[in-house]
């Protein structure tokens, strides 16, 4: 069976990656405890399902500590098994919290002996499902979605599950150091050494997909010369990767606003490197 597992911070678009999922096909499975993944995995494939999407929350904390086992005995019975895992910055979160008017899944815990009017503060409940999840962060790939809108989210969804037959998945990101660094990315790279198209008044409603713009970088040797280094890099470093059976590898390019030179350079990248691998392409500043 085909297997993603949806898991992370409440909040960062978990039900969207869960409402894609099921609606590219997969049996969807929300707030399951990990405790009873064994046995959901065994009726299911009795009854023939080809692809399960289960979503896991903090509020499972007893059998959280045992999902890194389940994972590993799912996959020594021949499962294809993928973990997401959905993560924002608090203010992010409790901008949505406040939007949705929703409470968090942790407030209505109390420890024994607690006061029922001293619930936790939002702030609180994302710091203690931060903590619980931490252990579990790493088992797959982690999207930050504090710049994402919904509607974005759902394209990048889409192109992971498009990629999990690939051995690795190489994925580019363009955004603004302006913006904030995307909690997701293995490797960050700093191009805004190279000259600024933004300046230039005629490039400047433009962005680095636009052939004026690429024309205008291409003509800069400093542009030239920190694509070779990070493609050199990349290069040398993917073979490890993939020796330690990493499913995914996130080099995120970062310039001031994200539209122009980190653009640029994440497509060149991406075109270089998609005839030997499984590319996908993200700009996070961009519509």
């Amino acid at each position: 069976m085909r297997i993603v597992l949806i898991t992370g911070i409440s909040g960062s678009g978990k039900s969207v990656a869960l409402n894609v999922l099921e609606d590219t096909g997969f049996y969807p499975v929300d707030n399951l405890p990990p405790a009873l993944l064994a046995s959901l995995v065994a009726t299911l494939c009795e009854e023939g399902t080809a692809a399960l999407a289960v979503s896991v929350d903090a509020r499972s904390a007893a059998s959280l500590a045992t999902l890194p086992g389940d994972i590993r005995k799912l996959k020594e019975q021949g499962h294809d098994v993928k973990v997401m895992f959905l993560t924002a910055n608090t203010h992010s979160l409790v901008a949505r919290f406040s939007e949705t008017r929703r409470s968090h899944p942790l407030s209505h815990e109390l420890h024994p002996g607690q006061n029922p009017a001293a619930r936790r503060t939002l702030i609180e409940c994302i710091q203690e499902e931060r903590e619980r999840l931490s252990a579990i962060e790493q088992l797959g790939h982690v999207i930050d979605t504090s710049e994402l809108s919904a509607n974005k989210l759902r394209g990048w969804i889409k192109d992971l599950v498009e990629s999990e037959n690939a051995p690795l998945t190489l994925f580019f990101e363009s955004f603004a150091f302006k913006v904030g660094v995307p909690q997701d990315a293995d490797y960050v790279f700093d191009v805004r050494a190279i000259p600024n198209p933004y300046y230039d008044l005629t490039l400047r409603p433009l962005n680095g997909r636009d052939a004026p713009v690429i024309a205008f970088l291409d003509a800069q040797p400093s542009a030239e010369e920190m694509f070779r280094d990070i493609r050199a890099f990349i290069e040398k470093w993917l073979p490890a990767f993939k020796k330690d059976n990493r499913s995914y590898l996130t080099v995120a390019i970062g310039c001031t606003g994200g539209q122009h030179r980190s653009v640029y350079m994440a497509e060149r990248l991406a075109q270089y490197f998609n005839d030997a691998e499984r590319v996908v392409l993200r700009h996070r500043e961009q519509a």
